[in-house]
């Protein structure tokens, strides 16, 4: 399993302190950039994306809660993303250009589906793409509840994955931690965005923290 910290939820006091512990420790950055618009909230930014670039010496994943993507895209390969995740829900009116864009700017291309979205809704492209985020909570805001609904998208992703030779690797965005780590790695997933719950609030010690998120996800499937 791989495991992504969602810097939103991290201290902004201690930015450095922080992401040079999980520089050694994590797999990848999760990186919110939402525009107030697509979701009523306003998170992280592309200099903030900068900042975090001077740090980071892991991949820096952009998930683009945005309504207009296509805007996006330059500003943030620009800043140091090294993958970027529109939501699909947002470029189906012009999905092959935005993903051809991403790939342009030097970028992975993702996607990221909503919990009510089927996973046929971006079925003419998931071949292209190189991580698929699915999400277990809606859009917007941080310690909402898991959508059990969400897990047979995740199984039958991985299925699809399988069936038809697609690469993606299955991302987890929304409460993952002790409650769900066990039926998100049984249901397929490779990758777990861990937030406050997975992660920053386990122990005011990001070292600390880091290890107890270890240790519960072992825990919880009995490794």
């Amino acid at each position: 399993m791989k495991f992504s910290p969602s810097l939103m939820c991290m201290d902004f006091l201690e930015i450095r302190e922080q992401m040079e512990a999980m520089n050694s420790h994590m797999d990848l950055y999760h990186v919110d950039i939402m525009d107030g618009h697509y979701c009523k909230n306003i998170t992280l930014s592309p200099d903030l994306v900068k900042t975090f670039h001077k740090v980071a010496s892991i991949p820096m994943d952009c998930h683009l809660m945005t309504t207009n993507p296509g805007d996006w895209v330059e500003l943030l390969a620009e800043a140091g993303a090294s993958y970027i995740s529109p939501h699909a829900e947002t470029i189906n009116s012009d999905a092959f250009r935005i993903l051809n864009l991403i790939e342009q700017c030097g970028c992975k291309k993702g996607i990221v589906l909503n919990p009510a979205t089927p996973l046929s809704y971006a079925e003419a492209y998931l071949n292209r793409i190189d991580i698929l985020t699915l999400m277990t909570v809606d859009v917007g805001f941080a310690g909402q509840p898991f959508i059990e609904e969400v897990l047979d998208k995740i199984a039958l992703a991985k299925k699809w994955r399988e069936e038809r030779g697609y690469h993606y690797e299955i991302q987890i965005d929304g409460s993952c931690n002790t409650k769900t780590f066990k039926r998100l790695t049984d249901a397929g997933a490779d990758i777990l965005i861990v937030g406050s719950s997975g992660l920053f609030n386990l122990d005011e010690d990001i070292n600390r923290a880091i290890d107890k998120m270890y240790e519960n996800y072992a825990a919880c499937i009995g490794a």
